[in-house]
């Protein structure tokens, strides 16, 4: 009767993913390892996983590589483990497509949170496909020659689309439904992210760059995903 949510562990060091494994199947998840990169996309095609735990030290393949080439396959969440914790490795990594990172060692109970919180996420977002004709004009905000269409997934810019991963758009798509709000990153977190007792606040800001690089003609003059030092980001926009 019970649908299990299914979590593939990709993982080299063998104990750990098994430690992984075991927790997470106590909370009622369907889990599986996978010790290499090598044939990590032909069991995420053939088993399937609401959620991809990768660590990016593999020993046959760099794991950033790999989390991109699962990109290109497939949306699913994606949380990266890393030893590296500087912050090149998560412009790296998110930028290939991630959408969450943690830094070994970590707390097995934040893990779990955010599993949960990624999880929840894609709930919403199916929920959101399956919406009302009333909502669907919710789902398409436009600022002057930026449209953020989130039932679509589709950002556009002067009618060019611009390439966003799914949790790109989602932070875009939050800070457009609330112009010239200013909002923290502990408040970016807790309701982009869905957490911010176990949040990295650096994550915001790898995020807020990178929207800036693919949104802006400026990146370092941004127009519209402004800083309000000291206390966090806009989205600003003044009508004509």
């Amino acid at each position: 009767m019970t649908s299990y949510k299914r979590i593939l562990i990709v993982e080299d060091e063998q104990d750990l993913a098994r430690i992984i494994k075991d927790y997470i199947s106590k909370q009622g998840y369907e889990a599986a390892i996978i010790n290499q990169g090598q044939g990590t996309l032909d069991t995420l095609d053939s088993w399937q996983p609401d959620f991809v735990i990768l660590d990016i030290m593999l020993p046959d393949m760099d794991g950033i590589e790999l989390c991109r080439q699962i990109r290109q396959q497939s949306n699913v969440p994606i949380l990266i483990l890393s030893a590296r914790g500087s912050d090149t490795d998560k412009v790296l990594g998110l930028g290939f497509g991630a959408d969450d990172y943690m830094t070994k060692p970590f707390s097995l109970i934040e893990l779990l949170a955010r599993i949960k919180s990624n999880l929840r996420r894609v709930e919403s977002m199916m929920n959101t496909v399956h919406t009302s004709r009333q909502a669907k004009e919710q789902d398409v905000l436009r600022f002057g020659p930026i449209m953020v269409d989130k039932k679509a997934y589709r950002v556009t810019r002067e009618d060019e689309e611009i390439p966003l991963s799914a949790k790109e758009l989602e932070l875009l798509f939050y800070l457009c439904q609330h112009p010239n709000q200013v909002f923290s990153k502990i408040q970016l977190l807790d309701e982009v992210w869905g957490y911010s007792t176990y949040g990295d606040e650096n994550t915001i800001t790898v995020y807020i760059r990178r929207l800036r690089e693919k949104l802006e003609s400026d990146p370092s003059n941004p127009v519209y995903i402004k800083t309000v030092w000291g206390v966090g980001y806009k989205f600003s926009f003044n009508e004509a």
